[in-house]
């Protein structure tokens, strides 16, 4: 690559900020106290700032051809906490919602986990496991099977090529403010918050 060529790549890539996403809107959420909620959002906005910061600081190395092993393996954790807090946010509502027996994704759900009972027992259990993470419904389209996977903190455990579906954040984070320990309680708290329209498109 030339000198100019690569000039151009620094400049073009410098100019590709990633923006803090607005939830304010979110605010009055049914079991989600605005103490939890302000918190929240402000890791999130953490997530933003430092894939910006990562973002620029990998720019500037590749230039000078320097290593860089250890920002790369930082970029995959504070993007993924970036993209899946939008995840996240974005399939919650105030508006009550539930998923139609019309839709695609219902069907979709009969067909590989016998009943929608039996695929919201398994999601609800799979965020009940010890330990920190994500819960997210994937749908593999290669596969075309839908699947609940943990995601052990942002970076491991993704189902490569698969997509998310609704996504649950079952970090400390995401209740402990409200609900302490009792993170079963948290995640049937969710469940009535659930923006079932956007979930759906999503498939």
């Amino acid at each position: 690559m030339s000198n100019n060529a690569k000039k151009n790549l620094l400049c073009y890539n410098k100019q590709m900020i990633y923006e803090t996403k607005n939830y304010e809107h979110l605010m009055g959420l049914t079991g989600f106290s605005e103490p939890l909620l302000k918190n929240h959002f402000a890791l999130y906005q953490g997530y933003v700032n430092n894939t910006n910061k990562l973002k620029d600081m990998l720019t500037e190395l590749a230039k000078d051809g320097v290593g860089h092993s250890e920002l790369k393996r930082r970029f995959g954790w504070e993007w993924n906490g970036m993209k899946l807090h939008e995840y996240y946010f974005e399939n919650l509502s105030k508006e009550k919602s539930q998923l139609n027996a019309d839709s695609d994704l219902y069907k979709k759900i009969i067909e590989d986990f016998g009943s929608y009972e039996n695929w919201e027992k398994d999601f609800k259990a799979v965020g009940a496991l010890r330990g920190i993470g994500w819960v997210i419904l994937y749908y593999d389209p290669d596969g075309n099977r839908l699947f609940n996977a943990w995601i052990n903190e942002h970076d491991v455990g993704h189902l490569s090529g698969a997509k998310p579906i609704l996504v649950m954040d079952v970090f400390e984070h995401a209740f402990m403010i409200d609900y302490g320990i009792k993170k079963t309680d948290y995640i049937e708290a969710l469940f009535k918050v659930i923006n079932w329209d956007i979930v759906n498109s999503r498939f």
